[in-house]
């Protein structure tokens, strides 16, 4: 089972130690690429710490959209879509191969994430950007995303990623943010939604966003390697 967090957004984060402590526990950092938070000098030094640390690091693509964080659609041109996610692949892969390391694969930001569930325009547009890759990644994304079907048969290998700190709905999907009860914040039920999640996904994600963020990331890796799990990286 693979342990994966969202990583290099904030500065702030950064520098209080929480990022870092981060890099600690998970065993992948998705790494912000720059576009809807973050800077090239934060992916660096994300990436140079993944490194010392043995962390695998993926791109982690949304939306250029840094005043709604990456959170909100956006209706783009399938090639603009593919263009700005292949720009944020190699960018981040550039910086990561100047700290000893490289991108391993890639997964999507909120709304982009959120999107590509159900629309195969823009999921279209996620695996076209990869196909101009010259390296094949694979893909995180919800099980029974549209992209991850897409990119299955395009011939990508895909990664089926469930969430310790999100609530879901009957059908399996992600409750809106904007719901009450959306995020979970207590450890305890963290670790506990991670266990249930063992057997259908192959990949866990907790978000560095959350406030106490360690500590439900720490409650996740001792649920999950108490439940029997061997934490290593997906790739």
């Amino acid at each position: 089972m693979d342990l994966n967090a969202d990583l290099g957004e904030s500065w702030p984060r950064w520098e209080s130690g929480e990022d870092s402590a981060l890099l600690d526990i998970v065993t992948s950092a998705n790494v912000c690429c720059g576009t809807y938070a973050g800077d090239a000098d934060l992916m660096r030094a994300t990436c140079e710490a993944a490194v010392a640390k043995g962390v695998t690091i993926g791109a982690q693509v949304g939306y250029p959209d840094r005043a709604g964080f990456g959170r909100v659609h956006l209706e783009m041109p399938s090639q603009d879509l593919a263009d700005e996610v292949l720009g944020q692949i190699l960018l981040l892969d550039k910086i990561a191969r100047s700290a000893g390391g490289m991108v391993a694969y890639v997964k999507p930001h909120g709304a982009l994430y959120n999107a590509i569930v159900d629309d195969d325009v823009q999921a279209q547009a996620v695996v076209d950007a990869m196909q101009r890759l010259h390296t094949p990644l694979p893909l995180l994304g919800l099980p029974g995303s549209v992209s991850l079907s897409i990119a299955e048969a395009a011939g990508f290998r895909v990664v089926r990623e469930g969430f310790a700190d999100r609530a879901y709905t009957p059908e399996g999907r992600l409750v809106p943010r904007s719901e009450p009860g959306a995020v979970l914040h207590d450890p305890k039920a963290a670790g506990a939604q991670a266990v249930r999640l063992m057997g259908s996904v192959s990949s866990i994600c907790v978000h560095s966003d959350s406030p106490g963020a360690p500590e439900l990331a720490r409650a996740v890796r001792s649920a999950l390697e108490s439940a029997g799990a061997e934490l290593t990286s997906m790739t």
